[in-house]
């Protein structure tokens, strides 16, 4: 399956590298990858296009565990690399709502969505 098709890469140019950073929760999931024959889901809700010609992703990544779940970085060599049984690889969520946030994308496929996605990231100006 081809993880990054024309419709995504005009989506990642409206959101590139830390675009949607205070928003947390309420982030857009721009793509939604996952693992067909077990565990591991990442929410894409930023991209940059690297000089390679493939993306640096950033977003929610659950490999299984509630406890080491984490927003990051993903490439898109290392996900068209995960070689998975039958010769299936990593694949692209084709039912992904264009409008869903990673709170309710979580909600949706029952993963526990951590306190931290649901308060409002401070600025340094409020900190002070």
């Amino acid at each position: 399956m081809k993880l990054v098709t024309k419709e995504l890469e005009k989506e990642f140019e409206k959101f590139p590298l830390g675009s949607q950073e205070n928003l947390l929760g309420k982030a857009k999931v721009i793509a939604k990858y996952f693992n067909p024959t077990g565990v591991g889901r990442w929410y894409i809700t930023e991209a940059k296009k690297e000089t390679n010609g493939k993306y640096l992703f950033y977003g929610y990544c659950h490999l299984g565990d509630d406890t080491c779940a984490e927003l990051g970085y993903v490439s898109q060599e290392e996900l068209e690399n995960i070689k998975l049984p039958f010769g299936l690889g990593i694949e692209r969520d084709l039912y992904l709502d264009k409008d869903i946030t990673l709170k309710d994308a979580l909600n949706r496929d029952g993963i526990y969505v951590p306190s931290y996605l649901c308060n409002k990231k401070k600025t340094d100006r409020e900190e002070r």
